[in-house]
């Protein structure tokens, strides 16, 4: 069974998908209990890669998968080729850890073509799940762009009442970054032929060893940086984020803030860095200082909004920001703090989506000023929606504080001291606009008559948050659960740019001369 395990994981969702289709339309119930049945397989098929601990001995790409896909002449081959590492790994359990959560918010909020959605939702689950382990670039894009064509239903049929809007922005600016990655593979795959490097397909494994002149690795790493800022994404291409999220069902918003935004962050860690670690190093001031612009931006029009889902909306662009800057640090803490980030963003703006969705469903509003004093008449609602607060501003004890901790560490052990000092400024901006924000909603007094009746949470909606506020803690208090398993394939690929580097140094200086001195 292990033996394809990940192939399983995979495409299981899309035989619930098949069963979906032919379940009958007018029983919501029942087509949503089958699909939360689908996703919960889905994590327990997941959970062998959780304890297994080759992981935290093993640098290499573990329950590895090939077979030839497409062949075309004698040029041209693209396989099926997946495995997963410590990078991949929790995000890979982020994926089937979210899914049942994201199904669970849909009973009450999900009423019209249930059918739809649903099977929506597993095949949205196969396509990030394939993306994160997928080890051939032509097998990767397509899974990247099957992302796009359930997302973009999900917001332009379920959304609010901008969604077609919404949707069609959130398209054509994911679609061009594509386009361009698209172009950067194919150019990738006919250097490898052509340099004789003995490549299976477009796996990336080889394109790691090729030699690729700093000319062309500058354009490269440009198409596949903008795929990928897209997606995180960063200033300035993160227009796309606020009114997708604002008009995105519940569910939609929890899985693109959970994780399809990680897709970006993932692409630079296994993609943009490792290929092109000579043009990436001529972009890292540049990159950089948009992560911190983004920190700050985000934060700045955070604390200006009136809708509690667009403040939250903005607070991811200013997280992800942090994200970005612990990568471009190019250090074991900053690359290991930006994986635990990943993890902890989906865990904490995943809550926030959903505590905006509890009492949206109540109101039908989602403005500040239409709140207050809601702790008197929700005291479960308040007491969850405060340590998830806490969480997304980083108090120490919970997992929001270890990975911008060690960001910002990664950030002065590295080049980048200064951006690290100004991205500091990030961390007090969102205990001002998240507290703040907290403040008006929960406390005060309970003057609205239309407050004065709300129902605290439900026993479902309870237990829809209590996983997501068990890993606050576990990850806050014992995050060596995750970076013992991170930390090989971590500093394994580190050193793999870091050679690479020094390498091309040492050919710039004397071309023709590859030793490293």
């Amino acid at each position: 069974m292990t033996e394809h395990l990940l192939s399983l994981l995979t495409f299981f969702p899309i035989l619930g998908m098949l069963v979906v289709l032919a379940l009958p339309k007018d029983n919501g119930n029942l087509l949503k209990g089958f699909t939360l049945l689908v996703t919960l397989v889905t994590f327990f098929i997941s959970l062998p890669l959780a304890f297994d601990d080759v992981f935290k001995t093993s640098a290499a790409m573990h329950y590895t998968e090939f077979a030839k896909w497409i062949s075309i002449g004698d040029y041209f081959q693209m396989n099926y080729n997946v495995g997963v590492d410590g990078i991949s790994l929790w995000l890979v359990l982020l994926t089937t850890f979210i899914m049942p959560i994201a199904v669970l918010s849909t009973w009450h909020a999900v009423d019209k073509n249930v059918k739809g959605f649903m099977a929506l939702t597993l095949l949205l689950e196969t396509a990030m799940i394939g993306a994160f382990i997928s080890l051939d670039l032509f097998l990767f894009y397509v899974f990247w762009e099957l992302m796009l064509i359930p997302m973009y239903f999900m917001i332009g049929i379920w959304g609010g009442k901008n969604r077609i809007y919404a949707a069609v922005k959130f398209f054509i600016f994911t679609a061009l970054g594509s386009l361009l990655m698209l172009v950067a593979i194919i150019y990738v795959y006919y250097q490898a032929i052509q340099s004789g490097v003995e490549v299976s397909g477009f796996s990336v494994i080889d394109f790691y060893k090729l030699s690729i002149t700093p000319e062309a690795q500058t354009w490269l790493f440009l198409a596949f940086a903008f795929s990928f800022a897209i997606k995180v994404p960063m200033f300035p291409v993160h227009t796309w984020l606020p009114d997708a999220h604002t008009e995105a069902p519940t569910a939609g918003s929890v899985i693109l803030a959970a994780i399809m935004l990680k897709m970006g962050t993932y692409g630079y860690l296994r993609f943009a860095i490792p290929l092109f670690p000579e043009a990436t190093q001529q972009f890292i001031p540049f990159l950089s200082l948009l992560a911190v612009i983004g920190i700050i931006y985000g934060a700045l029009v955070a604390m200006m909004q009136d809708d509690v889902k667009k403040l939250v909306a903005y607070s991811s662009v200013s997280h992800l920001g942090f994200v970005m800057l612990g990568i471009f640090a190019m250090n074991s803490q900053g690359w290991s703090g930006g994986i635990i980030q990943m993890i902890n963003h989906g865990v904490s703006t995943g809550a926030l989506f959903l505590i905006v969705g509890f009492i949206y469903e109540r109101r039908h509003t989602r403005a500040i000023n239409e709140f207050g004093g809601l702790a008197k008449q929700m005291p479960v609602f308040a007491t969850i929606f405060m340590i998830i607060t806490l969480s997304s501003v980083g108090l120490p004890g919970t997992n929001g504080f270890v990975g911008e901790f060690l960001i910002l560490m990664g950030a002065y052990e590295s080049e980048l001291r200064w951006f690290g000092v100004f991205a500091t400024t990030g961390v007090i901006l969102a205990a001002v606009y998240m507290l703040w924000m907290f403040q008006r909603v929960m406390f005060g007094e309970l003057s609205n008559p239309a407050n004065q009746k709300l129902k605290d949470l439900s026993a479902r909606e309870v237990a829809l948050m209590l996983p997501l506020l068990l890993f606050v803690f576990w990850i806050g208090l014992y995050p060596n659960t995750f970076f013992e398993k991170m930390n090989p394939a971590v500093d394994n690929l580190i050193q793999q740019v870091k050679v690479k580097q020094q390498v091309v140094m040492v050919e710039t200086v004397n071309p023709g001369h590859l030793e490293m001195k």
